[in-house]
């Protein structure tokens, strides 16, 4: 789309957007919610089949990380939104005690969000769902990669909106490469920019708020690391190994991307994960005609990353990785963006699959010597500045929280378990370093959609308003700093009861 285009986009947004938030209680937003929903939860073969065709995944793959994510995202605005955004108040303290204070949380007006291809409904639902429980209008930069079902999901909340007596053109997609997202940035009438996507763009985005003193959110991807110490049963372990590298064939922010092994079970564990891996099915997913076709992987959204994949592997190799499993797109007979699922094992810091975001069905595993907490955390931030997400698996969970967690940089931690913070959509999501600033879900997500704005009241303002002593009033007097310094002594002085006796005296005589 045009810079024209885009600009006449958002300014339908803008015009829809105060009618929307002054005319609507919370009931009213969460009733737009809950016929999406219902929806959702009669058309989710529908959805995952739309999923599909257009990223490659597979219906399993789509169900969990598109639909389910984002049902469970509704649950969490239905039950929790409106207490999140309500008037928050705080404690005023002794010297204002006849004042009321509260924060309240008003919409930026227009959302613009440039969302990735890896989930092409959950990515669009995600922000518009938080923005019109907010009060805001939305419009979103899609990526060019999943541009066609993006058409038909915004039509679900259109409709949605139009079925509870609301304008649809709060809700907007815009489509396009580069230029389109600049647009979308540069446009007077978005009052926040969420990215999502590499460093080097979230860089370029970041750039061009810069000058409009545009806020925004950046989630930057990860490279996020799995610690398995010594004392793990590893039956319990090796399927959220499996999960963690290879759900949604590895296109995942937050997927495992490295796997640090403790030296005593590091032999055991390679010998065990080979044959597991080399049972993983892939396949076309438009081939799923029905549910007796079962694949555990589908395809890669970009051929492009194909490449990008295939020289980490290559560079890894040849600095002294051992490949057990896969490892060459090229030799695959299936016609697509397959790429297939690939343990690397010996993995070392030099190599660049240890730095770089692979975004892809890559397994690659270090050994951690002498079974040394303090090496695997010197391992995990050495070479790479990304800090997403972790997870550790151990036996004791203290050791894994307070002696391994707690020193590792990252947004978010799981200890015994791997990626259940997005399925808690209570919390924050979002990372560190290169990973980004600003979040999503939970209270910190949905007030990311609003200015804080500070409110003072008078407390009793029938009987008590403020008035400035007559001492603090201009022009000041020769008593005006003795009154001034009472003031301080009475209310701070907690260390001399005779200074705050005083204090009570000058301000009776008025300084």
């Amino acid at each position: 789309m045009s810079k024209k285009e885009v600009d006449e986009a958002c300014l339908k947004a803008k015009k829809a957007q105060p009618t929307f938030y002054q005319s609507t209680t919370f009931a009213d937003r969460r009733r737009v919610l809950r016929v999406i929903q219902k929806y959702m939860v009669k058309h989710s073969h529908e959805l995952c089949t739309l999923c599909a065709i257009d990223s490659g995944k597979t219906h399993v793959d789509a169900l969990l990380g598109e639909v389910l994510t984002t049902c469970e995202k509704i649950r969490t605005l239905l039950s929790h939104g409106e207490d999140w955004l309500r008037n928050d108040y705080r404690p005023t303290g002794p010297l204002m005690m006849h004042k009321v204070a509260f924060v309240q949380y008003v919409p930026v007006g227009v959302l613009g969000v440039i969302a990735p291809w890896n989930y092409p409904f959950h990515n669009l639902m995600n922000h518009i769902l938080s923005g019109l429980l907010s009060g805001n209008a939305v419009v979103t930069k899609v990526s060019e990669h999943t541009s066609w079902s993006s058409i038909r999901f915004i039509e679900i909340v259109k409709e949605a909106l139009k079925v509870c007596g609301h304008s649809p053109e709060l809700v907007q997609v815009v489509t396009g490469l580069g230029l389109t997202g600049a647009a979308l940035v540069q446009n007077s009438n978005i009052g926040k920019i969420i990215f999502t996507g590499s460093p080097e763009v979230g860089i370029k985005v970041m750039e061009s708020c810069a000058p409009l003193i545009k806020p925004l959110t950046l989630e930057l991807g990860g490279k996020d690391p799995m610690v398995i110490t010594e004392d793990v049963k590893l039956d319990a372990v090796l399927p959220w190994v499996m999960r963690g590298c290879y759900q949604n064939c590895g296109q995942n922010c937050c997927g495992v991307e490295r796997i640090y092994v403790y030296d005593s079970i590091y032999d055991e564990f390679v010998d065990r994960i080979k044959p597991l891996v080399e049972g993983l099915r892939q396949g076309d997913p438009t081939d799923q005609k029905d549910d007796k076709i079962v694949l555990d992987c589908g395809a890669m959204v970009m051929e492009q990353q194909l490449v990008t994949i295939q020289s980490l592997v290559d560079d890894a190799i040849s600095k002294g990785a051992r490949l057990l499993v896969g490892g060459d797109y090229k030799k695959n007979k299936k016609a697509g963006n397959f790429y297939p699922p690939t343990v690397l094992v010996d993995v070392t810091n030099d190599m660049k699959i240890a730095q770089k975001e692979v975004f892809g069905p890559v397994m690659a595993v270090s050994r951690v010597p002498k079974d040394s907490d303090e090496e695997c955390l010197r391992l995990l931030h050495e070479v790479c500045t990304f800090g997403l997400g972790a997870s550790i698996y151990s036996g004791s969970q203290d050791r894994a929280f307070t002696k391994i967690g707690a020193n590792i940089q990252s947004g978010m931690l799981t200890i015994n378990d791997f990626g259940v913070n997005y399925l808690i959509q209570s919390l924050p999501f979002g990372g560190w370093n290169d990973s980004g600033f600003g979040r999503f879900a939970g209270p910190e997500g949905l007030r990311a959609c609003c200015h804080e704005r500070s409110i003072v009241l008078d407390r009793f303002s029938a009987f008590i308003r403020t008035s400035i002593p007559p001492p603090l009033q201009y022009p000041m007097t020769e008593k005006s700093f003795s009154f001034g310094n009472a003031l301080i002594q009475l209310f701070y002085n907690d260390y001399d009861i005779a200074a705050k006796i005083k204090a009570i005296l000058t301000l009776c005589k008025g300084g």
